[in-house]
């Protein structure tokens, strides 16, 4: 009598809060996906490192396009690794950039060191460099080396679906803007849905902190219209008026990139954050991720 195939399990490990990270192949594109109980964390495309499938890291990626040289090495500081998505792509179309990924979760990291190897090019060359613990303690000692060298960082930082509050008040984004050059580009996901009260706060206190700010979204989740990642990308400099056709042309379409008046109405009433009355981002809707 044959027996009969059962499928094995995906590679998984529990988390230090309880929750459960596991690797599944993507339903919609080719690659892989990091859930953490049931949300979507990351997508990663082990073949192609430069193909980002969820809109918002697209979006993302288009802003690291624009900084500097095409080509030229960047020294970035990853908040929150997930399945290292913008790491892998930035040591693609960055070969020789100094990186470094902060994560809380250890057993996180060995979960995609195991099942989502990292490029050779990284490992062997120690340009994608992790440090484990709270993103906001470690970059309390990060090296004072790397303060005013980084020209990127990112904050992508969320616990299942929701980000930590500690990580959205100004003096987060203090700590961070330290690192940044003085045309360093802090990128921020932020995701909210109707009225984005969340996110209008979110950006009003990264301009505090950075003045030049723009706002990379879809255009409904941007109107406030439906739940969704909205992109902060800020810095102490000017944005490149010439980015902002670039980022229009793109996408993910259809794409809306907001720059000055239209960020002042945006934020216009918004409180600044501070750690006092700092909040979790809001948890979308429990059927949003469903598969």
């Amino acid at each position: 009598m044959a027996r009969a195939h059962v499928e094995a399990p995906p590679p998984q490990v529990r988390l230090s809060d309880g929750s459960v990270a596991r690797i599944l192949p993507s339903a919609f594109a080719s690659g892989w996906e990091l859930e953490v109980d049931g949300t979507p964390q990351s997508h990663v495309d082990l073949a192609d490192p430069t193909h980002l499938h969820f809109e918002y890291v697209a979006r993302m990626g288009a802003v690291i396009d624009q900084i500097g040289e095409p080509g030229a090495f960047l020294t970035a500081i990853h908040l929150g690794a997930g399945a290292y998505t913008l790491p892998r792509y930035v040591e693609a179309t960055r070969p020789g950039s100094r990186q470094q990924v902060i994560e809380l979760e250890p057993a996180l990291v060995t979960l995609i060191r195991e099942h989502l190897p990292l490029p050779a090019s990284s490992r062997a060359g120690g340009s994608i460099r992790t440090r484990t613990g709270d993103a906001r303690a470690v970059l309390e000692r990060l090296p004072a080396g790397l303060r005013g060298q980084a020209d990127l960082v990112i904050s992508d930082i969320f616990h299942g679906a929701r980000t930590p509050a500690h990580v959205t008040s100004i003096e987060f984004y203090s700590l961070a803007a330290r690192y940044l050059s003085d045309t360093g580009v802090l990128l921020v996901n932020v995701a909210d849905g109707a009225g984005l009260a969340f996110a209008r706060r979110q950006a009003a206190t990264v301009r505090s902190e950075l003045p030049h700010v723009a706002l990379l979204a879809e255009v409904q989740v941007l109107k406030g219209r439906r739940f969704g990642n909205i992109v902060i990308a800020a810095s102490r400099s000017p944005l490149p008026t010439a980015w902002l056709p670039r980022l229009m042309a793109a996408g993910p379409h259809p794409a809306k990139v907001a720059q000055g008046a239209e960020v002042d109405a945006f934020i216009a009433g918004s409180r600044i954050v501070t750690d006092a009355d700092a909040a979790p981002s809001p948890a979308p809707s429990a059927t949003l991720f469903e598969r």
